[in-house]
């Protein structure tokens, strides 16, 4: 119960997949996680979802499927709209709300009355974002590595929860497949062509398992498809929750070559939890995950990468899985958000008082925190 009586707990989920999704979907799959576990623990716990999820909580549906895979949606925002409506009409049934669908709800959360916190879990570096956080910079929101505070460190920040992951949701693996993995989703910014360059100079086989949004169609078709064709490539497309412990378990390593400020990186955390070493380029969450030369190699270019590939039996993958059952499991992260949701409940709405420091994950390399900001450095 994490130091007092259970809590009534709301949990607001985005519309887009279910929870948890049927495939690709971080957001959702972190709201399911996070939902089981306090569950678990003993709150009553609200889940505002598509109607298809599957969840032991009180399910309030906020439109009958995931938005994603319904074809008779063309405007998602309209159904988010109803989704916030429906929260609001029975706020009073919770101790605290906790919001994952961005700033949507920050009109009617700023003039509502019962304590409430938004987990923030994309990039914050975007100008369009600059002003309307500016404007509501009193909302209480949570982060998701330090590195996601950068471009706006002055938010009424409470606290950074990294994600957590089922303790016995994926099984180690021993790396016998011989080759490398790329998961998650083909966009510019994820970089799977570096990852094909990187499998090719090291000489290793090359799996993708991703999906290809209908916004990135033209990237895959244009730059993407063509390197499939490389004999050292295999694409898989996108694969289910079910297959992704056999999938990472047999890779020699993930590889994460990314070109964004990632805020979090879920796909990291299930390598480790899967005993697989990450190589990650250095750039938005990486440092705070991934131990350089324990739990896989940070890296600044292709060929330090072609270097780590070559230098992996130097690594343990009995230290990956330890590096995950140590600081990203679900269990972690449910006790994290019930000490936040405990001091919302007894600050009341609005208050400011920061718990930076307390809930700071201790990092495996305690990334350098960013000027400005006393508490962070996804």
């Amino acid at each position: 119960m994490t130091n007092g009586p259970p809590l009534r707990i709301a949990q607001v989920a985005p519309l887009y997949e279910s929870v948890p999704p049927k495939l690709y979907g971080g957001t959702e799959r972190v709201v399911s996680y996070l939902t089981e576990e306090l569950t678990r623990l003993g709150h009553s716990v609200t889940l505002f979802a598509s109607g298809d999820s599957v969840t032991r909580a009180r399910l309030i549906p906020g439109s009958p499927r995931a938005l994603r895979l319904d074809p008779s949606c063309v405007d998602p925002l309209a159904h988010h709209l109803v989704l916030i409506e429906k929260v609001f009409q029975r706020a009073r049934e919770f101790d605290v709300i906790h919001f994952h669908v961005d700033y949507l709800h920050y009109p009617v959360s700023r003039r509502g009355s019962v304590p409430h916190l938004t987990t923030l879990h994309g990039r914050l570096d975007l100008p369009d974002l600059a002003p309307l956080y500016r404007e509501y910079a009193d909302i209480p929101v949570v982060s998701i590595s330090y590195a996601q505070r950068r471009p706006l460190p002055d938010l009424a920040w409470l606290a950074t929860v990294p994600h957590g992951l089922p303790l016995g949701m994926h099984r180690p693996g021993t790396g016998a497949g011989e080759y490398l993995a790329f998961l998650g989703r083909v966009s510019p910014e994820k970089r799977v062509d570096r990852a094909i360059e990187i499998a090719r100079r090291a000489g290793w086989r090359l799996r993708i398992a991703a999906k290809v949004d209908r916004a990135d169609s033209v990237y895959f078709d244009n730059v993407i498809r063509p390197l499939l064709s490389e004999p050292h490539v295999e694409f898989l497309g996108e694969i289910s929750e079910a297959e992704k412990s056999e999938f990472l378990g047999d890779a020699a390593a993930l590889l994460f070559p990314i070109d964004w400020p990632e805020p979090f990186g879920l796909v990291t955390i299930e390598a480790l939890a899967c005993g697989t070493p990450v190589i990650a380029f250095r750039a938005g969450s990486v440092e705070e995950i991934v131990e350089d030369g324990v739990s896989g190699f940070v890296v600044a270019s292709v060929p330090e990468a072609v270097e780590a590939v070559a230098a992996l039996d130097r690594l343990d993958r009995a230290a990956c899985r330890q590096a995950f059952e140590k600081r990203f499991t679900a269990a972690r992260m449910a006790r994290d958000y019930v000490r936040i949701y405990r001091e919302v409940v007894a600050r009341g709405v609005g208050g400011r008082r920061a718990m930076r420091s307390r809930l700071a994950p201790p990092g495996p390399a305690r990334p350098e925190r960013p000027r400005g900001d006393g508490a962070k450095s996804h």
